[in-house]
C-alpha cells in the first residue's frame, strides 16, 4: 500500500476569472474523523467549474482554494469512524452525498498559506475527502470512465428519471450537448422519449449527440431553436425541456415552448443577477419550471445500477471522453471547453 504522501501537485483557484495555478501544495499528515486520503486517477471537468472560476455566484469567500467534483481513485489511508470504504478500495468521487460521514472540509498548506477546500476535490493528484463524497467500485473497474458517475452520468440520468420523469414516448428538447448534456440525451433515448431534440451552438456536439440517442440536432448559431423545434414537432406538445445553459433567454423559451403539462429543468445555473421573467399563471394549471439539484442523484444506490448498465454494453461511456491532458494543462482543457473545441467530457489524469 502507498505510504501517505507530504505533497502533492494540485490546480488552485487563486483568483476569480484568472487561470489556475499549478502548485505543489502540503498534504494533511493526520486525518480527522470521516476523513479518507485518496490517490486520484482521473478527474472530470465541469460546468460547475468553469462557473466557479468564472464567479457566477458572487465573490467567493473561500479563496484560495481547490476544485473539482467527479473523480476516479484508490483508496491510502482513512481516518477514524470510517465504515464503508477501506484502503486499497477503487472509489467514485462525487459531489452528491452518499454513504457515511460527513467529516470537516481538509485544509491543505502552501507554504506559509492556507489552501482551502471542499468536502471533495479533484484537481489534484491527491485528495482528502469526506467518507459520504466517495463510493467503493469493483477492483476492475475502468477507471476513466469511472470518473464520469461523480456528476456527468448520475445528474444526466437523474434529471431525465427524477426530474423530469419522463415517460415513453414523450418529447424531450436538450439544450447544451456538453458532458451532462450528452448523458441527458443517452437517457432520454434509453426510457424511449421520441423525438430527442439536442440544441448547441457547435456541429461537432450536436454529432455526439446523435451518437448518444438524439434524434435531431439543431444548431442555435444557425437557426432560430424555437423555430425548429416547432417545425420538428408539428402539432405534437413539447413535454420536456432541460436547460444546461443558464441563460435565462433559453429557460423562456423552453418554458414558453413547453404544454400546458409541460415540465422544464434546469441544470445550468443563471449567473448572479440574471434573473428569469416569465408569465406564472400556467404553473397554476400543471405546467412545472423546477432546479435540478444534480438530478437528486443517491451515489450508493446510482452508481452500482449504471455499472451494470455500463458492463452490459447497454451505455456509451467511453464515446463520451474525448480528451485527456495531464494536470500541467489543465487551464488548456478549460480554454477547449470554453471556446467548444472540446465535444464530450474532457478528463484530467492525475
Amino acid at each position: 500500500m502507498e505510504a501517505h504522501p507530504k505533497t502533492m501537485k494540485a490546480a488552485v483557484l487563486v483568483r476569480q476569472k484568472e487561470p489556475l495555478a499549478i502548485e505543489r501544495i502540503e498534504i494533511p499528515q493526520t486525518l480527522d474523523v470521516g476523513q479518507v486520503l485518496v490517490k486520484v486517477h482521473f478527474s472530470g471537468i465541469c460546468g460547475s467549474q468553469l462557473g466557479e472560476i468564472d464567479g457566477v455566484k458572487g465573490e467567493d469567500r473561500f479563496l484560495p482554494h481547490l476544485l473539482g467534483h467527479e473523480g476516479s481513485g484508490e483508496v491510502i489511508a482513512t481516518g477514524p469512524g470510517i465504515r464503508h470504504v477501506q484502503p486499497g478500495n477503487k472509489v467514485v468521487l462525487h459531489w452528491r452525498p452518499g454513504l457515511g460521514i460527513e467529516s470537516q472540509p481538509p485544509t491543505y498548506r502552501l507554504g506559509d498559506q492556507t489552501i482551502n477546500a471542499g468536502w471533495v476535490t479533484t484537481f489534484n493528484e491527491y485528495a482528502v475527502v469526506s467518507e459520504n463524497r466517495m463510493t467503493a467500485i469493483p477492483d476492475g473497474s475502468d477507471m476513466d470512465v469511472a470518473a464520469l458517475f461523480g456528476c456527468a452520468v448520475t445528474t444526466g440520468f437523474g434529471v431525465v428519471v427524477n426530474n423530469a420523469r419522463v415517460k415513453i414516448g414523450e418529447s424531450v428538447v436538450v439544450f447544451g450537448a456538453g458532458g451532462v448534456g450528452l448523458s441527458l440525451v443517452q437517457a432520454a433515448a434509453m426510457v424511449s422519449a421520441y423525438p430527442v431534440i439536442a440544441v448547441d451552438l457547435y456541429d461537432e456536439k450536436l454529432k455526439m449527440a446523435r451518437q448518444m440517442g438524439a434524434s435531431h440536432g439543431i444548431n442555435a448559431r444557425k437557426s432560430d431553436a424555437a423555430a425548429a423545434i416547432r417545425e420538428i414537432l408539428g402539432e405534437a406538445p413539447l413535454d420536456v425541456f432541460i436547460d444546461n445553459t443558464g441563460d435565462p433567454g433559453v429557460i423562456a423559451t423552453g418554458y414558453a415552448l413547453t404544454s400546458a403539462r409541460g415540465r422544464t429543468i434546469l441544470v445550468g445555473v443563471p449567473k448572479k443577477g440574471n434573473d428569469i421573467t416569465i408569465p406564472s399563471l400556467p404553473l397554476h394549471f400543471g405546467k412545472e419550471l423546477s432546479g435540478s439539484h444534480g438530478g437528486e442523484a443517491v451515489p450508493h444506490e446510482d452508481i452500482p445500477r449504471y455499472q451494470r448498465l455500463y458492463a452490459g454494453g447497454r451505455l456509451k461511456l467511453k464515446e463520451l471522453i474525448t480528451h485527456t491532458f495531464d494536470i500541467d494543462h489543465i487551464n488548456e482543457a478549460i480554454k477547449g471547453m470554453r471556446d467548444g473545441t472540446i465535444s464530450g467530457r474532457c478528463l484530467i489524469k492525475l
